[in-house]
């Protein structure tokens, strides 16, 4: 990793602002709250979106407002784990998952249920970051934000998903970099080896939406010589290897804070049944146990 300047303590407002109190946090609605749910259910055609795993739509509704759509695989978890990272302190897009949904214009009629991401004016992305380049990569927000994605197996970790909002008349000091995209979680990593290699396409880095992959695989542990293991089997292991057990504790320490309630209604949120949702609370409660226990030297 590139070693940049230490950040100013008021600059970490940026990647991540103190929750208060995190278990009066509502997992339904998150950031943008109820007031911002998109309650009317057809939607205006603007574009279709080809960009991405996920096929989608750019949309508006009656209030003119804008909103990015997702269909497919990726658009329960990416609404669970969005309101999970928003719940302890980091910056999220308002989003909501729709069930029933129809559009007017191109491509008219009844649409399966989808991932509705607000684009908001006044907070336009102006920028990509990186996870290996960026003002923050040597603080504990910053690696705690890498560990909080491995607890919740989000194993995307390209470019093209970080996203910086601030809008053309923002200061530096009102950006907001946001990780974003965050459909492949809630799965397990299982690259083969034989994709790892250099010369090999990097993809199939893994499962999304899989309970059982989910709850198959371990979150992190202390191996030999007293070495902090991930259970990732992903394209980042440079990266990975960043962690210390200190930040796996902040972040746990964070998301220990996090009421069964308010697990349950971040699955609620994405429409999870019950059955499923109550396996996920369960794996997430022990693998934040799992990096509560690490000592810390």
């Amino acid at each position: 990793m590139v070693a940049p300047e230490p950040p100013a303590t008021s600059a970490i407002s940026q990647l991540w602002v103190a929750p208060g109190d995190i278990a009066q946090r509502n997992l339904v609605y998150g950031p943008g709250g109820e007031a911002l749910f998109p309650k009317a259910r057809t939607f205006e055609f603007m574009k279709r979106d080809t960009t991405g795993a996920s096929p989608g739509y750019d949309v508006r509704d009656a209030d003119k407002r804008e909103w990015s759509v997702k269909l497919g695989i990726e658009a329960q978890p990416e609404v669970v784990t969005s309101r999970i990272l928003w719940a302890i302190g980091f910056h999220q897009p308002v989003l909501y998952y729709v069930e029933e949904w129809s559009l007017t214009g191109e491509d008219a009629g009844p649409k399966p249920a989808a991932r509705f991401r607000l684009d908001a004016p006044g907070a336009e992305v102006v920028g990509e970051w990186s996870w290996f380049e960026n003002p923050f990569v040597y603080t504990r927000q910053f690696r705690g934000l890498l560990a909080a994605n491995l607890l919740l197996n989000n194993w995307d970790f390209k470019t093209s998903n970080n996203k910086i909002y601030g809008g053309d008349k923002s200061s530096d000091n009102e950006r907001r970099y946001v990780v974003r995209d965050l459909g492949a979680s809630l799965g397990k990593t299982n690259q083969p080896w034989l994709l790892r290699l250099p010369g090999f396409i990097r993809f199939m880095q893994g499962t999304k939406n899989d309970i059982e992959g989910y709850e198959e695989q371990d979150y992190v542990r202390i191996g030999e010589g007293g070495r902090m293991e991930f259970a990732y089997a992903g394209n980042y292991t440079d990266l990975v290897k960043h962690v210390t057990a200190a930040d796996v504790r902040w972040v746990c320490q964070l998301m220990s804070q996090l009421t069964d309630q308010q697990l349950t209604d971040a699955f609620r949120a994405a429409r999870y049944d019950d059955a499923i949702t109550a396996r996920y609370v369960k794996r997430i409660r022990e693998k934040i146990a799992q990096g509560l226990a690490l000592p810390v030297s």
